[in-house]
């Protein structure tokens, strides 16, 4: 099948990948008002690009208003305020949470599938960079939210529809506090973490290789199973409750 969508230069691609993903890191809450960003040394480490390149994402999120710098000392995040994402209300429950699983759980399979027909190898460079900070953070002992959220946000903007990646980043708040929560959950169980990246990776060559069946079944397993992780514990008490109140 034909890409439907114009290709791009890998200089301006990789800048977008690295501004993309600092925006969303400090959108998302993974650096603090005031904290100071790694390093252009650090950052090009990280993503594997030149120092030019992250000068300009970091230029671009200074122009945007998101970090600021200081003489000598390096970038800095600015205080952002309150949020509200587009479209959603703040999470208020339990029940909130639960909704939200089942809305990806009915999109998140399908932009899966649409990903491994029609993704470029610019979209696979997003989600193999997201599935390496995964992977490193897995070696660590530590669950990434940040790097899951890319990830899954990544295969989003490779279906080549921009609803399944709108969704997404309106949601982003929301799936963020069930990622932490989850991430918990992970750290409890042993070799919890391995278990998630490997589910990650294999979806991830499912899309590589364009089998979309297979990488539409891999997201609903892989999704279905983090919910149902994150509320055996609830629901095990649940349980116990109303057998209690029965005796």
């Amino acid at each position: 099948m034909s890409d439907r969508r114009e290709p791009t230069s890998g200089r301006r691609s990789l800048g977008e990948m690295v501004y993309d993903h600092l925006q969303r890191a400090i959108k998302s809450g993974s650096y603090q008002p005031d904290e100071r960003l790694p390093t252009e040394h650090e950052l090009a480490a990280e993503f594997q690009v030149s120092r030019p390149i992250v000068r300009d994402a970091l230029q671009k999120l200074r122009e945007q208003g998101l970090i600021y710098s200081r003489r000598g000392a390096g970038s800095f995040v600015r205080s952002l305020g309150l949020r509200q994402p587009l479209g959603f209300g703040q999470m208020e429950n339990i029940a909130d949470l639960e909704d939200c699983y089942e809305f990806r759980l009915s999109v998140e399979p399908r932009a899966a599938a649409r990903a491994a027909e029609r993704h470029n190898a610019e979209d696979l460079q997003r989600i193999k960079s997201a599935l390496k900070m995964l992977r490193d953070a897995t070696s660590r002992r530590r669950h990434h939210e940040d790097a899951d959220f890319q990830f899954h946000l990544a295969i989003s903007q490779a279906s080549g529809n921009r609803y399944y990646a709108t969704a997404m980043e309106a949601l982003e708040e929301h799936i963020a506090v069930g990622m932490q929560l989850h991430g918990l959950s992970l750290k409890t169980t042993p070799d919890g973490l391995q278990h998630v990246f490997e589910e990650h990776r294999a979806i991830a060559e499912a899309i590589e290789q364009r089998h979309p069946e297979l990488a539409h079944d891999l997201m609903h397993k892989h999704l279905a199973g983090s919910r149902d992780r994150l509320f055996e514990g609830k629901r095990r008490a649940t349980a116990s409750s109303s057998m209690s109140a029965t005796m």
